[in-house]
């Protein structure tokens, strides 16, 4: 009997999804490069309960032993590994038949390679996954875009392997194809906020209110009993209380280096946002943060010259606990809006057709941005699809109007102890940009007439103006044209 799909790539990753997708009765065969991970894969399958994987003899091999049409996933590292491995593929492939990456891969590359796969027949579907390895073996969030027929081929098997939230699938159709990887991209740059997020939260509670780690610990287990309740509340609260193993004193996360590495997702979403021209001031500043955290010798060289503020107000703990949770709260509301948003511009720009309240439910559990808060997220989008942002939704915009001034107390306090606080401040003021029907842009832009000629609208009346600011100036003459090339 031939296999239901094929997947080759076996790193963890690319072994833990084969046995998810044979746990859930499809018969899976496997291939990689070097021989031995495929061995390991079967043993493991059988070791795992007797599981459906079968092992192949190189790439002819491996897709001879596929029913058709092929539907076959590769999970190996993103960019020219993928494309020598859709080459080795594609030779012995056939019209109808679908490859599937599910590596974390810039849209672009998903565009450019569906269309030479096109003259083939092959079909080709760019496949966000995430969750990690955990997510892979037992429910991811599963993110795909693609043709809609080839999508229909395959999805009978991930909304099977995809995590289940209730009787909701973690997955669905994104799109045409860059659809799913930009779905997957986004998701990426708002876990960068939510993380940064939660790691100023960590400075006051440690640098400012004093508190151990264990203490700080039993806080996030008892946030994340409620309405900030996610999988990294979850784990920081893991992280803080597990003790140093090496040593054998004190805690592990304080004996790590303060430098964050990242895979580059983040700085794609930041680069996109810019692109569509939407604010996303929350995830750019989390990237900021992980760029100056990469500064550690010239940080350590600036604590001896540069000073912080010396009178520092008194903390009542009990209020900063209350404040924090309802600063977190209203930051994570703003950082979900700037990243729909993202998506949104996108979506319509490229026709791509993605349901916000799909992302919503693919997030909702499996990867890890899953929080209890993307239910009411769903539910939002699901009323008002053409909702402009997710903070004039009237549920969220009453929890931003009951919180905000907890948001500004605790941003101020940051300021006012030398704390940085910068995904935090950022999202109140964005919150507090969208919130005002004017703002100084006036200036900004009779600055730009002044020194450009780049002319302004009015407020009184229809039209396209310049002004002679000073002597200096003179008449233009025709302003059509003036704003061309304007963004």
């Amino acid at each position: 009997m031939s296999a239901d799909i094929g997947l080759y790539g076996l790193a963890v990753m690319g072994q833990n999804f084969a046995l998810n997708m044979a746990q859930h009765g499809f018969k899976v065969c496997v291939c990689n490069r070097s021989p031995s991970k495929i061995d390991t894969t079967v043993e493991r399958a059988k070791a795992e309960g007797d599981l459906p994987v079968i092992g192949s003899d190189g790439v002819e091999d491996f897709v001879s032993k596929l029913s058709k049409p092929r539907k076959i996933v590769i999970l190996v590292q993103a960019g020219k590994p993928v494309d020598s491995t859709i080459e080795k593929l594609s030779e012995f492939l056939e019209s109808g038949d679908v490859i599937i990456d599910g590596g974390n891969e810039w849209f672009p590359n998903s565009i450019r390679r569906a269309e030479e796969l096109a003259p083939k027949g092959i079909h080709f579907i760019g496949m966000g996954i995430s969750g990690g390895e955990e997510g892979a073996r037992n429910g991811p969030s599963l993110m795909p875009g693609g043709p809609k027929e080839a999508y229909d081929l395959i999805e009978p098997i991930i909304k099977k392997c995809a995590a289940q939230v209730g009787d909701e699938a973690c997955t669905g159709y994104c799109g045409p194809i860059g659809a799913g990887n930009y779905v997957k991209m986004v998701h990426n740059g708002i876990e960068y906020g939510d993380m940064q997020l939660i790691s100023e939260v960590y400075d006051v509670l440690k640098n400012i209110v004093g508190m151990s780690n264990d203490e700080m610990g039993d806080l996030f287990e008892e946030w994340n009993k409620g309405e900030l309740n996610s999988y990294l509340i979850e784990i920081t609260a893991k992280v803080l209380k597990k003790k140093d193993d090496l040593t054998g004193e004190g805690y592990v996360v304080d004996y790590i280096l303060d430098k964050t590495g990242m895979k580059g997702t983040g700085r794609w979403t930041v680069q996109e946002a810019a692109e569509q021209s939407v604010a996303a001031p929350t995830i750019a500043s989390a990237l900021d943060s992980r760029y100056v955290s990469g500064r550690k010798d010239e940080r350590v060289a600036a604590e001896k010259v540069l000073e912080g503020p010396t009178d520092k107000p008194a903390v009542d703990k009990a209020q900063i606990l209350k404040d924090l949770q309802a600063a977190l709260y209203c930051s994570k509301i703003v950082s979900y809006a700037q990243g729909l948003g993202i998506i949104k511009a996108a979506s319509e720009k490229m026709e791509w057709g993605v349901d916000l309240a799909l992302c919503a439910r693919m997030w909702r559990g499996g990867c890890i941005i899953r929080a209890g808060l993307l239910k009411g997220i769903q539910d939002a989008m699901a009323r008002n699809k053409n909702l402009p942002n997710l903070m004039v939704d009237s549920g969220f915009a009453a929890d931003l109007n009951s919180r905000h001034m907890a948001w500004r107390r605790i941003v101020s306090l940051g300021i006012a102890h030398g704390i940085a606080l910068p995904s935090m401040a950022a999202s109140l003021s964005y919150f507090d940009q969208y919130r005002r029907g004017r703002l100084p842009a006036n200036l900004v832009q009779a600055q730009r007439d002044f020194f450009g000629g780049h002319t302004y609208e009015r407020i009184d009346r229809e039209g396209t103006f310049h002004t002679l600011w000073d002597e200096s100036h003179k008449d233009l003459g025709d302003l059509t044209g003036r704003t061309a090339g304007e963004l």
